[in-house]
């Protein structure tokens, strides 16, 4: 790719990519993938994990099933990008119907956005704290400092969005090289403050919170993708190699993740500052394992932190502007991505500047948006299952196609096992009122927050909707798959 390409604005929205423009290696996946997940938030995430409540040999094994179970998903998804050459969204088309698309589509959108929203207000928060132990603090409670990080963090995120995929490749190679280093940096600084005997004192917890925990890493992580595999696979060339498509997918995704969330489940356990303050101050409570005499790092770890929550952001934005034509917004590519960076810039902003807290709701709003997008998933990955050919190019953008107006079998089956997922999840947070009808099914079956049983908060239902979504399209759709390929 030349550097003078490199910042040309992508031209490409949803139209198959012509052959021409097919070019790179299944390796180049990684680095998207791997700019995306490199974030020092990883360490965070396993913060919040390590409050289920398991011995480290629990929660390492139930994170690494969670972890790369849901990346490999995303892997598969990412194979749909060679055979179909159009973005994710798109080549949902042929399991749902172009209009029966729409909701699958409307979920997408909601569920990228909504991480944008998270990723950029998270890396303004956690900036604010790093600057407060600078000593920095420009207007009352640091107002105007939140606010140039909030424009950094704000505004590279949306050009990256408008200039799009050349762009964004370069950039998340870059993201990940730094991310790496400075991750690297951090570790041997905080290593001292381990202490593995800590890690005897932790207690076996049940199966169901085992359970429970490979859920919510699953959530946390790979599901938060699924909705974007194949927008970066589909500039491959159709003779790339499917297996190693799927291999620096799910390995580039997974790689930071593992590696960061174990070094958390330490960093906790060794120090009961960060198991007690990190669902409060996700970033902040990090910097109790920097030693004295670190605090030269203090500005490194700020690049860390904003370069970390900006490759998830980036990706984010642009699948999202994607998703927003899908739902048959009439505009360029380009203008889809900035719509969706004035309504980032609107939740960040009530995020930072006006809520006051910011966990609870995001874990919330991880397992409701999850679980639709979990049935999602299980219909298209049966899908791409069932067809022994590519898909037909010119079918995925007309009703009249092969593919049709309203696929019932695979939108029944997302309906049916969000349906049912949401029956199965639960916020542990009572005071979210707007969370307070979740759980229905298992009201019906007599538990309640009161006399919980031992699933109550396992939220199980994610996984359900997966396999509802999966089981449901295999088998009422494999009739469908058979005649349209004929």
């Amino acid at each position: 790719m030349a550097k003078s390409e490199t910042f040309e604005v992508e031209q490409n929205g949803l139209n198959v990519i012509p052959e021409s423009e097919r070019h790179g290696k299944p390796s180049g996946q990684f680095w998207p993938w791997a700019g995306s997940n490199i974030s020092i938030f990883g360490i965070s995430m396993a913060g919040w994990i390590f409050g289920f409540g398991l011995n480290f040999g629990q929660l390492t094994a139930a994170s690494l099933i969670g972890i790369v179970f849901s990346f490999a998903l995303v892997g598969i998804i990412a194979l749909a990008g060679k055979r179909g050459s159009a973005p994710t969204m798109v080549i949902s088309r042929a399991a749902f119907g172009l209009r029966g698309n729409a909701l699958p589509s409307i979920v997408s959108y909601l569920l990228l956005v909504g991480w944008e929203i998270a990723l950029v207000s998270l890396g303004v928060l956690a900036s604010n704290t790093v600057m407060a132990k600078l000593g920095w603090s420009w207007g009352t409670d640091n107002f105007f400092g939140k606010l140039l990080a909030f424009v950094v963090l704000a505004g590279f995120t949306v050009l990256s969005g408008v200039w799009g995929f050349k762009l964004i490749m370069r950039i998340q190679r870059w993201i990940t090289v730094a991310g790496i280093v400075l991750t690297v940096v951090f570790i041997a600084l905080t290593l001292p403050s381990i202490n593995l005997s800590s890690l005897n004192a932790l207690q076996a917890g049940s199966t169901t919170t085992f359970i429970a925990t490979v859920v919510y890493a699953a959530t946390a992580f790979g599901l938060g993708w699924v909705n974007s595999g194949a927008d970066y696979s589909r500039y491959l060339p159709r003779n790339a190699s499917g297996k190693a498509i799927w291999g620096w997918t799910t390995f580039g995704a997974s790689i930071a993740p593992i590696i960061l969330v174990i070094y958390g489940f330490l960093l906790a356990a060794s120090n009961a500052d960060i198991a007690k303050n990190i669902g409060g101050d996700p970033i902040g409570a990090l910097l109790v394992a920097l030693p004295a005499g670190t605090e030269w790092f203090l500005l490194p770890f700020l690049l860390v932190v904003v370069i970390g929550f900006l490759g998830g952001a980036i990706l984010d934005i642009y699948s999202s502007g994607l998703a927003l034509l899908t739902m048959g917004v009439k505009l360029p590519r380009a203008a889809a991505a900035g719509i969706d960076g004035v309504l980032m810039v609107l939740g960040t902003i009530y995020f930072v500047f006006v809520a006051s807290d910011f966990f609870w709701p995001f874990q919330a709003g991880l397992y409701i948006l999850g679980t639709p997008i979990a049935a999602w998933t299980g219909v298209f990955i049966a899908d791409l299952a069932l067809r022994k050919k590519d898909y037909t190019d010119a079918d995925l953008y007309t009703a009249k196609g092969r593919y049709g107006s309203v696929n019932w079998s695979g939108l029944g089956a997302m309906v049916v096992g969000t349906i049912v997922g949401l029956g199965f999840i639960v916020s542990p947070d009572t005071s979210l009122t707007w969370t307070s009808w979740e759980g229905y099914l298992f009201k019906a079956l007599g538990a309640t927050a009161d006399n919980p049983g031992d699933w109550y908060y396992s939220n199980i239902g994610v996984f359900l909707a997966l396999v509802i979504g999966f089981v449901g399209h295999f088998v009422a759709g494999r009739a469908g798959v058979r005649r349209q390929e004929k």
